[in-house]
């Protein structure tokens, strides 16, 4: 999977930003049609993100442009120029508000007929899907499993918020008067479970408070801890954060890959399907743990500092 530790967005009405964004170290770039554009500056946005995409660099980022949500009238241009102008620089496509399976099916059908008519690989481009209403948390399980394309499911925590009627204008805190648990608790765990069923990652919306960036990191920890892959950033200040949240220590990923090491050698040398790593006793189970957390810490660019000694019969 593609590392998502930090999605950055830039409005793609702004070439500025969309310079910007270059150079900052964030996973993901996802360049924005949506809600970050005015209606006047729709066309002219799609022009900006094409010529992005194809003049930029974007090395080692994963290049996704966000369309506008399918109640509107624009979004089947958005991915038609998109994909027709750049679709060989573009890594996914975002459809935000998604509701229903049929819509991700929607997205699936155009971008399979504009692959095959312009000689694209059928196929090469993902989707990423929005969840953004109490509809389409109901139907995430269907929307899960719409499309071989779609790579994640994100959470869009201010629609959603909006959409139960939830009491505050601020995004990503816990609501007055709230005071037992986590009030995003059951959306967020929800999310994780559709995805990791379909083999999906799971990022975590935006916290729209830029300028704190310590409830931007405690927003980040709780998902993270859940088994979260990553989170929106709006500011290039709150990248680092995210990068380091969503990646483990170096203590961690050293373990992960002494535990895969020994338990390569406990069954293929000494034929046996559990065995002692110090004080720890690790079998199967372990691996796929250990698995999880070694791919976490490759995809985040971290080298081994200790090595496996097979133990002395």
């Amino acid at each position: 999977m593609r590392s998502r530790r930090s999605c950055l967005a830039v409005p793609g009405s702004n070439p500025r930003f969309l310079e910007k964004a270059q150079g900052l170290p964030a996973d993901e770039v996802f360049l924005d049609l949506e809600d970050s554009v005015a209606p006047q500056a729709k066309e002219q946005a799609r022009k900006n993100v094409v010529e992005a995409l194809r003049e930029g660099d974007w090395a080692g980022k994963t290049r996704v442009v966000r369309v506008n949500d399918l109640t509107t009238a624009w979004t089947y241009r958005d991915v038609i120029d998109v994909v027709e102008g750049a679709g060989d620089a573009l890594d996914c496509l975002m459809l935000p508000k998604v509701e229903d399976a049929v819509q991700v099916a929607w997205l699936d059908l155009l971008l399979t007929q504009i692959e095959k008519a312009t000689g694209l690989p059928v196929g090469g481009i993902g989707v990423e899907a929005q969840i953004e209403s109490a509809r389409g948390l109901v139907n995430v399980d269907a929307i899960a499993a719409s499309s071989p394309r779609l790579e994640t499911l994100v959470f869009g925590p201010a629609d959603f918020m909006a959409s139960i009627n939830m009491r505050t204008l601020v995004v990503g805190r816990q609501p007055p008067g709230y005071t037992e648990g986590d009030a995003y608790h059951y959306v967020l765990m929800r999310i994780l479970m559709a995805a990791r069923t379909h083999g999906l990652q799971a990022i975590d919306g935006p916290y729209l408070q830029i300028k704190d960036l310590d409830g931007f990191e405690m927003t980040a920890l709780r998902s993270a801890a859940l088994g979260f892959d990553g989170k929106w950033v709006l500011h290039p200040t709150q990248i680092e954060a995210a990068n380091q949240v969503f990646s483990p220590s170096q203590e961690d990923y050293d373990h992960a890959e002494l535990i895969l090491d020994a338990y390569e050698h406990a069954t293929t040398v000494d034929r046996r399907g559990a065995v002692m790593l110090g004080d720890e006793m690790i079998d199967e189970a372990s691996r796929k743990m250990a698995l999880v957390v070694a791919a976490q810490g490759r995809a985040a660019g971290l080298s081994r500092t200790r090595s496996f000694q097979p133990p002395v019969s």
